[in-house]
């Protein structure tokens, strides 16, 4: 069974930044397959927050992300990428990432019915 692994979270303190990396367990080829980053906080719902597509360098984000996190692929690595920088408390939340089986190109809303091969996910926590 297919499965993305998330790492790279962590505790960080506001205004810090983190990497976060996505990456199949094995045997899996990201390429061709737009991929997406969702988080889910503490009593909240699960949210998309950015998404790459898969060969047209098109890029999506949640207005409360924008100008702060940037999506990345690295074809060759086999690997997407969060770049997080001026983090928030209320970033604060278990990521996710998953592979868009329905769109090759990166869209807004995020639809999670669109997406899977889900991750465990990986834990960010931004606090003083």
């Amino acid at each position: 069974q297919v499965q993305l692994v998330e790492s790279g979270g962590g505790l960080v303190q506001p205004g810090g930044s983190l990497r976060l990396s996505c990456a199949p367990a094995s045997g899996f080829t990201l390429e061709g397959y737009a991929i997406g980053w969702f988080r889910q906080a503490p009593g909240k719902e699960r949210e998309g927050v950015s998404c790459v597509g898969s060969s047209d360098g098109s890029t999506t984000y949640a207005d409360a992300v924008k100008g702060r996190f940037t999506i990345s692929r690295d074809n060759a690595k086999n690997t997407v990428y969060l770049q997080m920088n001026s983090l928030k408390p209320e970033d604060t939340a278990v990521y996710y990432c998953a592979a868009n089986l329905m769109r090759s190109r990166a869209t807004m809303p995020m639809r999670q019915y669109e997406y899977s091969y889900w991750g465990q996910g990986t834990q960010v926590t931004v606090s003083s």
